[in-house]
C-alpha cells in the first residue's frame, strides 16, 4: 500500500490532497521504487497551479530517490540493469515522485554512487542536471565571462553559481534579503545584488564597466524580465529556464534588437536529457562535481511527506533557501 500525493484541480497548496494507492505488479520494463526522499521543484508548482497543464487528476512531483524493491520483465539486462537494492533517483517525466512507493519506467531511473546519499540525490538530481546543462551545453560561457544568475540563493541557483564559478566564470547574483545573499557569497558570486533594494540592471552596468553580462540566467520570470534585458550586453544570451513569479508573455521580438541584438531560449531539461548517452554523460559529470566537492549541494529545509502543501507555501512566498527535501 502506497501512500500517494494527487490534485484533482488546479489552484494553490490546498488542493494537494493524499490517498491509499494498492501498487499492481511493475509491468515490462518497470520497477518498483520505495521512495527514500522527494526532492521539492518549481516546476511542481507549476504543475499544481496549472502554469504547465496536465490531465486531471494528476500525480505530484518529478524528482525522487529511493531502493529498488522489485523488477518487471526484461529489467536486469542490457540498459535496464538493475537489480532488487540498487539505490536510484529520478527526475521525470513521470509525476508522482510524493509517495512512499511507484513503479517506474527503468529507464527513466538513475543508479546513485556509493558518495552520493539518499537525501543529497533527491535534493540534486534535477536542479544539478538543470544547471549542468545551463551551464556547459545550453550557454557557451567562457573563463572570465560575468554572467548574471537571478534567484541565486534558491535550490538552482546555488548550484548553478558554483558550477560556474568552477569554470571560470565571473558571476553576479541577486537575492531578496541579506541572509540570502551571504549563502549566494559563499557558493562564490563575486557581487550580490539585493533587487528590493537597487535597480539590477544599473548596479550589474557599473560591476561590468558598462559592458553588461554575456549571459544572463533567469528562472524567475515575469518579475526579472526587463531586468534581464537591460544587463545583457549586447549579443548576449537570456537563458529563460523558469516561471517562479510568473510566465513571461506577450514579448515583442523586436525588443531583443533595441537592447543590443540580443538572443533569449527558453529551454526544458528534458530537452538536454533525451537520449541515453546525454542522461548517462549528463549525470556522470553531475555526481563528479559534487564528488570533488566543486559543488556542494546545501539542504535547506526538510518536511515529512505528507507535509508537502507547507513545503510549496513556503517554496511560494520565498521563505526557503537551496534545496528542500520531504522525508519519507
Amino acid at each position: 500500500m502506497a501512500r500517494t500525493a494527487f490534485f484533482t484541480r488546479f489552484g494553490g497548496p490546498e488542493v494537494i490532497e493524499w490517498a491509499d494507492v494498492d501498487l499492481p505488479a511493475p509491468g515490462p520494463g518497470e520497477v518498483r521504487i520505495a521512495t527514500r526522499a522527494v526532492g521539492l521543484n518549481f516546476i511542481d508548482t507549476y504543475h499544481r497551479r496549472g502554469i504547465y497543464p496536465v490531465d486531471l487528476p494528476s500525480g505530484l512531483g518529478l524528482e525522487a530517490s529511493g531502493v529498488v524493491t522489485a523488477l518487471g520483465a526484461g529489467v536486469g539486462v542490457g540498459a535496464a540493469d538493475l537489480a532488487v537494492g540498487d539505490r536510484v533517483a529520478t527526475f521525470g517525466p513521470q509525476r508522482g515522485a510524493y509517495t512512499t512507493e511507484r513503479n517506474l519506467p527503468a529507464a527513466s531511473l538513475f543508479k546513485l554512487p556509493d558518495a552520493i546519499d539518499d537525501e543529497t540525490a533527491a535534493a540534486a538530481l534535477l536542479k544539478g542536471a538543470t544547471a549542468e546543462f545551463l551551464a556547459e551545453r545550453c550557454a557557451n560561457v567562457n573563463p572570465g565571462d560575468w554572467v548574471l544568475v537571478h534567484a541565486a540563493a534558491g535550490g538552482v541557483g546555488l548550484i548553478l553559481v558554483q558550477w560556474l564559478k568552477a569554470i571560470g566564470a565571473r558571476v553576479i547574483g541577486t537575492v531578496g534579503n541579506p541572509s540570502k545573499a551571504a549563502l549566494a557569497t559563499g557558493a562564490g558570486a563575486e557581487e550580490v545584488i539585493l533587487y528590493d533594494h537597487e535597480d539590477v540592471a544599473k548596479r550589474v552596468r557599473v560591476i561590468t564597466g558598462g559592458a553588461g553580462v554575456r549571459v544572463t540566467y533567469d528562472g524567475v520570470g515575469l518579475a526579472t524580465w526587463e531586468a534581464s534585458l537591460d544587463a545583457t550586453g549586447r549579443r548576449g544570451l537570456i537563458v529563460s529556464y523558469g516561471n517562479a513569479s510568473a510566465p513571461v508573455t506577450g514579448v515583442s521580438l523586436g525588443i531583443l534588437a533595441t537592447k543590443g541584438s540580443l538572443y533569449n531560449t527558453r529551454p526544458t531539461l528534458f530537452d538536454y536529457y533525451s537520449t541515453p548517452a546525454e542522461r548517462a554523460a549528463g549525470a556522470a559529470r553531475l555526481w563528479d562535481m559534487i564528488a570533488s566537492r566543486k559543488v556542494n549541494i546545501t539542504i535547506g529545509q526538510r518536511y515529512p511527506l505528507e507535509a508537502a502543501a507547507q513545503a510549496h507555501v513556503d517554496l511560494e512566498a520565498r521563505r526557503t533557501t537551496g534545496s528542500t527535501v520531504l522525508v519519507v
